[in-house]
């Protein structure tokens, strides 16, 4: 067994470096790709420096298992190979950390950017949706608006008749129930004009979304549609920022909040006292139904607002090893693939390791508490044979092996001398 285990691992000798050497030239070739993004300059410079990265990295690669082939199948000590074991973590680790993060950027790159620009176009049409949303959320206002403006001028067609002072006419509580009524109807017909503008805004950024979308499926080189999706991100920005502009919800509160804190109340112009004191207790009563009317759309108003103005996030563009790493959860067969093409090798040494140790076992000689029946016939076979060349007789003859023995025990067998040279005398 330990015969054919030598000529298996000699035979396999030439095949051990051939795979070495191709996997140490793959992972370099994949270390190229990699390095290649990361680096900024002229083309030439970017070449020749990408070149000798993977050169070196092909180099290392190869010298390193090579060494622990050699070395580390053969060492019996413990603590030798205990510090050899070291040495292959630490080397592997190192592999990983100047080559495999590189090939799986390689291998993977290219699908990490676009998962980027698509979890990136997410969040943008969450965004715009947003804005777009609080845009049309003073439109829900309009009702209130209308009504509020709708009470006030009926109040004052009333107070023509005198149905709120008792005197008909337009006097004071007239003109105050007709003013709030027009600021409450203009503010309503600028909530309304805003809408078109709102809706071409959002026309502008949906355009944006869907280009920004065919840039992430379409095919073409990843670097230019990268390019190509951040020029669309701005221009997106910019509409959102201008949907938020758009909203009325801000200035409804505002209006709300000075018609509450800012009423002034007129002066009952009355031609008599009694007149003048029945105008000052409507007015009373319209101030009262104003900071009600306006608490209420303020109150309305902020929710729509929320939190405040809301700030897009600006589009990051990556590399695409620093997309793998970001990344780095949902490409894991990547991960592995390229792990693998730099620490393959060592699972060549351990089946080394594990055939040397094999060969050794069997190289020991047996000793008589552990030797077996077959083996202690063949030793004596061997020692009968040894026996057999030294007891010549005359003539030339060599006896039988089993003969000799059988008469060797019988002590009817004289054992000549042999002279020096081998020649009997």
């Amino acid at each position: 067994m330990a015969s054919a285990l030598r000529d298996g691992v000699t035979g396999l000798d030439l095949t051990m470096r051939l795979t070495l050497g191709v996997l140490a030239v793959a992972s370099g070739v994949y270390t190229y790709l990699g390095v290649r993004d990361l680096l900024n300059g002229s083309a030439v410079i970017t070449f020749f420096a990408a070149a000798i990265y993977s050169v070196a990295v092909s180099i290392a690669i190869y010298a390193f298992w090579s060494f622990l082939m050699r070395f580390l199948p053969h060492v019996r000590e413990t603590m030798s190979r205990v510090w050899l074991s070291i040495a292959m973590i630490l080397g592997s680790l190192m592999i990983v950390a100047m080559s495999s993060w590189l090939n799986a950027a390689a291998l993977a790159g290219s699908a990490a950017i676009e998962q980027h620009l698509a979890i990136t176009l997410q969040a943008y049409t969450r965004d715009l949706d947003t804005s777009h949303n609080r845009a049309l959320g003073a439109q829900s206002l309009l009702p209130d608006l209308k009504l509020a403006s709708t009470r006030f001028a009926r109040l004052a067609e009333a107070e023509r008749t005198g149905a709120l002072t008792g005197t008909g006419g337009s006097g004071t509580v007239v003109q105050l129930l007709s003013q709030m009524s027009s600021q409450l109807n203009d503010l309503g017909t600028e909530i309304t004009n805003s809408s078109e503008r709102t809706k071409a805004l959002y026309a502008t950024g949906s355009a944006s979304v869907a280009k920004m979308r065919e840039l992430v499926s379409q095919q073409g080189p990843i670097k230019t549609r990268s390019d190509a999706f951040g020029a669309e991100a701005m221009r997106l920005i910019g509409t959102i920022a201008s949907l938020q502009q758009t909203s009325m919800a801000p200035a409804v509160k505002r209006v709300a909040d000075d018609l509450a804190t800012g009423f002034i109340a007129p002066a009952a112009d009355g031609r008599t006292a009694e007149l003048a004191g029945r105008q000052s207790a409507v007015v009373g009563s319209v101030e009262k139904a104003v900071a009600a009317q306006a608490q209420a759309l303020s109150q309305a108003a902020a929710k729509i607002i929320g939190e405040g103005p809301m700030e897009p996030a600006r589009f990051q563009p990556l590399s695409t090893a620093e997309a793998v790493l970001r990344y780095a959860g949902d490409f894991l067969p990547s991960w592995a693939g390229a792990i693998s093409i730099d620490l393959l090798p060592a699972v060549l040494v351990l089946i080394l390791c594990v055939v040397q140790a094999a060969i050794r076992r069997e190289d020991e000689p047996a000793d008589a508490e552990t030797m077996t029946a077959a083996q202690m016939l063949t030793a004596m076979r061997l020692l009968r044979q040894v026996d057999a060349e030294k007891l010549a007789v005359p003539g030339g003859v060599v006896p039988d092996p089993d003969e000799l023995a059988a008469a060797a025990h019988t002590g009817s067998v004289t054992t000549l001398p042999v002279a020096r040279g081998g020649k009997s005398p």
